[in-house]
């Protein structure tokens, strides 16, 4: 049995903070077992089963975000979706003005309290490029972009 992670990052892409001009449903949480354990568990028996966690962030106020697993390729002829996702987040990102290569933080304690903190990136990355108009691009695996955090 995997033992649960106490937290869990997120380096936030440009479809996640809304800067792509993408409408995703939320940000895409990774199949794997050790990410996915972070989470309370979603069965996988009903079609898009989801829980609301509340999270508090580092200024105190609360937060209640969507964890749902999308899974209507199990259970329509013509579904394609077998992916979890953190939705409800918008008005969260916008309000900590969350730009691309920015990490969320999850936490979560022993009484399976949650919280969440946004950390500013300020290096300049090695993913950034400039294209021929100018334009700053940040190139971001979302593969790669979830890590477990050692408290």
């Amino acid at each position: 049995m995997t033992s649960r992670p106490k937290s869990i990052a997120k380096v936030l892409s440009p479809n996640d903070t809304g800067s792509s001009g993408s409408h995703q449903a939320g940000i895409l949480v990774p199949r794997k077992t050790d990410i996915l354990s972070f989470f309370p568990e979603l069965s996988g028996d009903t079609k898009n089963p989801r829980t609301q966690i509340p999270f508090v962030d580092s200024y105190g106020a609360r937060w209640t975000f969507t964890f749902i697993y999308y899974n209507n390729k199990f259970f329509d002829p013509s579904g394609t979706r077998n992916e979890y996702r953190l939705t409800g987040m918008t008005r969260f990102l916008r309000e900590c003005g969350a730009e691309p290569g920015d990490k969320l933080v999850f936490r979560r304690d022993e009484n399976d309290c949650y919280s969440v903190e946004l950390e500013r990136q300020r290096k300049l990355a090695s993913n950034l490029s400039i294209d021929s108009v100018g334009r700053v691009h940040i190139s971001i695996s979302p593969a790669n972009s979830w890590k477990i955090v050692e408290m």
